[in-house]
């Protein structure tokens, strides 16, 4: 009984997950007449998909929005298993300062940092480029801070064996704690691909040109665009673009975000 009751929930609260989303894709096919009418008499057409390519270069703020999210989450990923591998597995001077430092900046809300950042990129000259779009968000707190919460859970058995069998420091890494921490990875990248997709303030502010621009910035130069009337056909389509790829990274990595998080790693 309590399976049941517990299904019920679950697929009570997914409905209401999905609901929107099946709403959004309903508008964009119907006329921007028939948006507020009864849907069971309105023809469904794929018209305001053609509009939004037409009115806007959709292609290239996506390419830019894939181009930012894909290289911003990587370049984190990269930064964040190094330096959480650090603080796990070795023993420096000052590690517990420097930790907690990195704790302390997660607790500053980024729109504190968008001025001296800014003025950052302006000096050396990155305003409305790649660089300015994806430096700034490979680096940051929580990235570490999980990733070495991660590495300190899992046991030193094979680490331990690999380096009496001649292996070194970074091979260890590669080789045995980057597998291991799969699960961990994934999640992250996840987490990073999505916030650095729907990232609207900090592109909005470092790009000045249509060619620069991503998806979460063109969608809203879209929507203002039009000041006496609003196009929903074609902002919800507009709006279903945008979510494709979050959509399809869920979709594959879904299994790690609901798996347990030492699944892979040695037990004890």
């Amino acid at each position: 009984m309590k399976k049941v009751f517990l299904y019920t929930v679950l697929i009570f609260l997914g409905l209401t997950m999905i609901i929107p989303f099946f709403m959004m894709f309903l508008i964009s096919l119907s006329g921007n007449e028939n948006i507020f009418t009864d849907y069971k008499n309105i023809n469904l057409s794929f018209c305001a998909y053609k509009n939004v390519f037409k009115s806007i270069p959709v292609v290239r703020y996506f390419l830019n929005s894939l181009i930012v999210a894909l290289l911003t989450t990587i370049g984190q990923v990269l930064v964040a298993a190094l330096a959480g591998y650090g603080f796990a597995r070795f023993e420096f001077r000052g590690k517990n300062i420097l930790f907690f430092i990195i704790i302390l900046t997660m607790m500053v809300p980024p729109q504190v940092n968008i001025v001296p950042l800014f003025y950052l990129m302006s000096r050396l000259g990155w305003i409305n480029t790649y660089q300015a779009l994806i430096i700034p968000g490979i680096f940051g707190g929580f990235g570490v801070f999980m990733m070495k919460q991660y590495f300190s859970s899992i046991t030193t058995e094979l680490e331990d064996a690999a380096r009496i069998d001649g292996c070194g420091s970074f091979g260890v890494f590669c080789r045995i704690a980057l597998p291991s921490a799969l699960p961990a990875i994934i999640t992250l990248s996840i987490f990073t691909f999505v916030t650095t997709w729907n990232s609207f303030m900090w592109p909005l502010i470092v790009t000045n040109t249509e060619s620069m621009r991503t998806l979460a910035v063109g969608l809203t130069i879209f929507k203002g665009s039009f000041r006496e009337l609003t196009l929903w056909g074609e902002l919800m389509a507009c709006s279903c673009i945008c979510s494709i790829p979050v959509i399809v990274l869920f979709i594959l990595g879904k299994k790690y975000l609901i798996n347990n998080p030492l699944d892979g790693a040695v037990k004890e």
